[in-house]
């Protein structure tokens, strides 16, 4: 059995929440990461996805869902620390260029610092 493990961390602005994601995103970890991403206490978000080796199309979709939902209620999302096969599946996709992307946390961080839109996107 796949094992997921989401820890949560206050990003150095305040404002930003870092979720880093360790173990495949699939949907037999899905709900563990559903029930983290829907936090009503959630504003602007950073995934690092350093620790992810893979993403299948359920977990794909949760991506998506937690991006239109910050898209919503005007906050900012990113992704940071894509590794070669989830980047492989984002360019397939076409999901790449609607998703703010980053190679570290921390430079999403100073992205959502800057107040630089490019961020919300």
């Amino acid at each position: 059995m796949e094992n997921l493990e989401i820890r949560r961390t206050a990003g150095g602005g305040g404002e930003t929440t870092i979720l880093r994601i360790h173990g495949p995103l699939t949907l037999a970890t899905l709900f563990d990461f559903q029930n983290a991403v829907r936090q009503p206490d959630l504003k602007n978000t950073i995934l690092d996805l350093t620790e992810v080796p893979y993403i299948d199309s359920a977990g794909l979709g949760v991506i998506l869902s937690a991006w239109a939902h910050s898209q919503r209620i005007g906050c900012k999302f990113a992704l940071a620390g894509i590794r070669e096969r989830i980047e492989t599946l984002l360019d397939i996709t076409k999901i790449k260029a609607m998703l703010p992307s980053f190679a570290t946390v921390e430079e999403a961080e100073r992205n959502f610092n800057s107040n630089n839109a490019a961020a919300s996107h």
